[in-house]
């Protein structure tokens, strides 16, 4: 008895030091799964950013929408009086300044600032050569642009004291049916879409060459046309 007992407990003690050494042993193998694990993952995160970085031109991941997106499309613009009655006359396709008046379309819809510059023109110059007709379309559009007068044709045109058809502030309703106020319109649309170059320039001024205005001494001449002289 006593000896089976001795040998039974040698035998448990073995198979429990075996079992402790087993279990430290998957252990460590364990921890060194673990270490390579780790260092594989830090090694696959160190080589996508190098990646990255050396491909800058890299496409960015797809994203899918969920919904459709929609964009508005925008409705076409109707095009300007001004625009429409000049549209399709370029000034290169004119020979001079008489063909290009033929081309302009005189019935097209006019807006109120350019009809009070038609308006200047007919009053103003209608006995005058189409040139000098647009000289004075210069001269009133030229006046809008500069610092020291309104900013819009028709406030130029009843600015007080400055043109002398003008009556109260109110200009005349010209002749419609005349063949006159069909070039007026027609010149101030060339002046206002600047079809056609007027060799007054920059002119801001001008007067009947019968009259001798004192104001007209202290200016520049930039030309004559006509019975009319420009100065700036």
């Amino acid at each position: 008895m006593s000896f089976i007992s001795t040998r039974a407990g040698a035998f448990a003690s073995a198979a429990a030091i075996l079992t402790i050494a087993y279990g430290a042993h998957a252990a460590g193998a364990y921890a060194q799964d673990q270490a390579e694990a780790e260092t594989l993952e830090l090694a696959s995160h160190s080589s996508g950013e190098t990646d990255a970085a050396a491909q800058p031109d890299a496409q960015p991941p797809v994203r899918f929408v969920a919904s459709p997106v929609v964009q508005d499309v925008p409705e076409p613009k109707t095009p300007e009086p001004e625009t429409a009655a000049v549209a399709a006359t370029p000034a290169s396709s004119a020979g001079s300044l008489r063909e290009l008046v033929a081309q302009i379309n005189f019935n097209a819809e006019m807006s109120r600032d350019v009809k009070c510059l038609a308006q200047a023109v007919y009053f103003e110059s209608r006995g005058e050569p189409l040139s000098g007709q647009l000289a004075v379309a210069r001269v009133v559009i030229n006046r809008a642009s500069s610092e020291i007068f309104p900013d819009d044709y028709c406030s130029v045109v009843t600015q007080r004291a400055q043109f002398s058809f003008v009556r109260g502030g109110t200009i005349p309703e010209p002749n419609r049916s005349s063949q006159a106020w069909q070039r007026a319109k027609a010149i101030a649309r060339i002046a206002h879409r600047e079809l056609w170059e007027s060799e007054v320039g920059d002119a801001l001024y001008f007067h009947a060459t019968h009259v001798r205005p004192r104001w007209a001494r202290t200016m520049q001449t930039r030309a004559q046309i006509d019975s009319h002289i420009f100065y700036r």
